[in-house]
């Protein structure tokens, strides 16, 4: 019996051991010659299912040597692979990102590894393609931009009015066209919609329309599955005119010169989806 525990006892050592075992040649200072990955098939059970995550580039651009282990949990979460239990000096993760006409699925794979230092701290970082095989990773990621779309009040709402139920079927369908488009971003940061008046009118009265207006055209992209906590809308009634007209003309000419004054701005902040 006591032969037995001995044998199970070095058998739980051996065990523990190898699960210490880095899988690289990590030097003290935290860096390797030759970084060598888990194969990817052996990922946690945990993320089994949907084989690693797919990582943001706010959360890519967080990454700097120094950093602790609690610190890449919070950032990355835990590691993909059961890397062991004690002096773990290596962190392997799966990650995917959109890259439309390329990978599987238009997904591009790629593992990415941690080194850590003897004091727990990291210090080199290192990248390997799995699928395409010859991807670059990370792939470079879209830059955030600034767009910006204008609209006519006149094709959006009838003559003075502001309500959902006084929109223009061809203003519905633009604000339609919108939607679908911004939906489609990798991320979306912000949406600001202004809406405008032109200075006909007493300007306490416009100030109010161009605010109802910049909150319908919100409301119905809401409605329409835009993401409402990162749309804003404000009024500017008279201000930021883009045409000027003479006073001299007939009232109904005059409606038509201000026209370009009435309209509704969206500004858009955020990644567009890369074309193949």
């Amino acid at each position: 019996m006591k032969r037995i525990i001995q044998s199970g006892a070095v058998l739980m050592l051996a065990a523990v051991l190898s699960a210490c075992a880095t899988k690289s040649d990590v030097k003290a200072d935290g860096t390797t010659d030759n970084p060598v990955f888990p194969e990817a098939r052996h990922i946690s059970p945990s993320f089994a299912k949907k084989m690693g995550t797919f990582p943001t580039a706010d959360e890519l651009a967080q990454i700097k040597a120094g950093m602790t282990k609690d610190q890449f949990y919070k950032l990355l979460g835990r590691p993909h692979f059961n890397e062991g239990m004690f002096a773990v000096r290596e962190w392997d993760y799966v990650f995917h990102f959109h890259t439309p006409g390329q990978g599987t699925n238009d997904v591009t794979t790629c593992q990415f590894k941690i080194i850590y230092d003897t004091d727990k701290f990291a210090r080199s970082f290192h990248w390997k393609a799995v699928d395409p095989v010859d991807a670059v990773c990370p792939p470079s990621q879209p830059t955030p931009t600034t767009q910006r779309v204008s609209i006519e009040a006149d094709a959006l709402f009838a003559f003075d009015k502001s309500g959902t139920a006084d929109m223009n079927a061809a203003g519905k369908a633009k604000l339609d066209e919108f939607a679908n488009k911004v939906k489609q971003f990798d991320k979306l940061n912000a949406i600001r919609i202004v809406g405008y008046t032109d200075r006909l009118g007493k300007e306490d009265y416009n100030q109010s329309l161009s605010e109802r207006r910049a909150e319908t055209v919100r409301n119905y992209l809401v409605n329409r599955g835009v993401p409402a906590g990162v749309i804003s809308a404000e009024g500017r009634g008279e201000r930021n005119p883009v045409q000027q007209c003479s006073d001299n003309l007939s009232r109904q000419a005059l409606i038509d010169c201000l026209q370009p004054n009435r309209r509704v701005e969206i500004e858009v902040n955020g990644s567009a989806p890369v074309q193949p």
